[in-house]
């Protein structure tokens, strides 16, 4: 197949359980899915999309069900993990398309590797980016992270489970909300060692943005690329990213029967070696072997954080291009 180094950015939107879902696609070829992570949209992708159009594959990077210009449901057990799948799924077939290599980053991740999990006739290999797969199971959700943050402070995950809670704070100040957020997990201006960390919520009234960096954007983020996220979550509020984070026990209820499993398609791992995901989850990244039989390889990049493939496109853009070539054939 012949690359399209020059095809021009398609926007479409396609039928989906969510109502319809928003992509973006460039290049033909073999078909890569893109999902993107909280709280961002497709644009996450704008690196990865022309580098992967370029080296002969389909590049489809989608707007997550709640996010952008596809629809944005308003139960909020809409937003429970098999849904997303099913909207995964939704892309692949409105394409035209047996399969897919799904590749995800942050809550996107945990979508592709979900969705390889479930449906492995159809999502026959998974990247995963940032956050690491770990097989569902365990204690409940909500009970982990209520015991995380202590008397003192509240865990983020758990600030974010009260509808309206988080989005009193977010909303009136969009823009503002999201430079502090991309800032403090970002490697170039996040919190120094010994700071408060930004994960957590004061407990009494405090908010997340109290410990956000201030009146500083990452190298990686210009003032334009803001504009572009923000006006997305201006236009749409933010409850339908919220709500990913709401059925995190849904989740843990309906992949039970899952409990343990392994993905066993062809996979890869990137994280950043000052992200707290793969801090946090180091035990998840050395399990693996047995979680991940098919893995390739698992990269930590140095000096770099949460936002992997927009702070490092080009080590990101060639990890997985390599990586996607070992899978022809």
């Amino acid at each position: 197949m012949q690359p399209e180094p020059t095809a021009e950015l398609r926007h479409r939107t396609v039928e989906s359980p969510a109502g319809r879902l928003h992509l973006v696609e460039q290049g033909t070829g073999p078909l890569v899915l893109l999902v993107h992570g909280f709280p961002e949209s497709w644009y996450s992708w704008r690196h990865q999309l022309p580098a992967l159009a370029a080296t002969g594959h389909r590049a489809v990077a989608i707007d997550v069900r709640g996010y952008g210009r596809s629809s944005r449901p308003e139960a909020t057990d809409a937003y429970r993990m098999l849904d997303l799948v099913e909207d995964n799924i939704a892309v692949v077939r409105a394409l035209g398309e047996e399969n897919a290599v799904v590749v995800g980053h942050d809550w996107g991740s945990s979508i592709a590797a979900a969705s390889a999990l479930l449906h492995p006739g159809v999502f026959r290999a998974v990247g995963l980016l940032s956050v690491p797969y770990a097989p569902p199971g365990g204690p409940r959700p909500t009970d982990v992270f209520g015991r995380i943050g202590g008397p003192e402070q509240e865990f983020y995950v758990s600030y974010f489970q009260e509808p309206g809670r988080a989005e009193a704070e977010i909303e009136p100040d969009v823009r503002g909300w999201l430079a502090g957020f991309y800032a403090a997990l970002s490697a170039d201006t996040m919190p120094a060692q010994g700071e408060p960390d930004p994960h957590f919520v004061a407990r009494g009234g405090g908010r997340l943005r109290d410990r956000f960096p201030a009146g500083i954007l990452p190298a990686w983020l210009s003032e334009d690329d803001l504009d572009v996220y923000a006006g997305e979550f201006e236009r749409t509020g933010i409850t339908g990213a919220l709500n990913r984070y709401r059925n995190m026990d849904r989740d843990w209820e309906d992949l039970a029967p899952h409990r343990g499993a392994p993905v066993r398609q062809p996979s890869l791992f990137i994280g950043g070696a000052l992200d707290a995901s793969t801090t946090w989850m180091s035990d998840a990244i050395d399990a693996y072997p047995t979680t991940l039989p098919g893995l390739s390889a698992s990269h930590l990049l140095d000096g770099c954080g949460h936002w992997i493939q927009q702070e490092r496109p080009g080590e990101v853009n060639r990890l997985l291009t390599d990586w996607l070539a070992t899978l022809h054939g």
